[in-house]
C-alpha cells in the first residue's frame, strides 16, 4: 500500500513538472519565434533551470511513504529540497558562466515556470 501512495505522490509531482514543461515550452517557442534564436536559447535555459530541479525534487521527495517510514519521508523531503536549491544555484552559475544569455527571456521563462508550479495544484482534481 505504501508503494502505491509513493507512486501516486510522485505521479502528481511529475504532472506538475510536465505542466511546467508545457507552459514554459510555449513561452520559449514564442520568444524564439518573435526575437530569434538567442532569445529562444535564453528562454530554454530558464525553462531547464526551473524544471530540472523540480523533477529531481519530485523523484527524491516521493521515494518513501507510509506511517512506518515517517522519518524517511521527512528526510527525503529535506534532501530533495536541499538538492533542488543547490541544483538551481549550479544551473544558474553554469548558464551565466558558459552562455551569452539575454536576461529578460531567461528570468521571464524561469518565473513563469515557477508560477505554473505554484498555481497548477489549483487545477488538479484531488481524489
Amino acid at each position: 500500500m505504501s508503494k502505491i501512495l509513493a507512486r501516486r505522490g510522485r505521479w502528481s509531482a511529475y504532472r506538475l513538472v510536465l505542466m511546467q514543461v508545457f507552459v514554459a515550452g510555449i513561452v520559449t517557442i514564442i520568444f524564439s519565434g518573435m526575437w530569434g534564436v538567442r532569445f529562444g536559447a535564453s528562454a530554454l535555459a530558464g525553462t531547464i533551470i526551473a524544471v530540472l530541479p523540480n523533477f529531481v525534487f519530485a523523484t527524491l521527495a516521493f521515494s518513501h511513504s507510509g506511517a512506518s517510514s515517517a522519518d524517511k519521508i521527512i528526510k527525503s523531503f529535506y534532501l530533495g529540497e536541499a538538492v533542488k536549491m543547490l541544483l538551481t544555484i549550479v544551473l544558474f552559475s553554469l548558464v551565466f558562466l558558459n552562455m551569452d544569455v539575454e536576461f529578460m527571456p531567461l528570468f521571464v521563462t524561469y518565473a513563469i515556470a515557477l508560477t505554473v508550479h505554484w498555481a497548477a495544484p489549483l487545477y488538479f482534481k484531488q481524489s
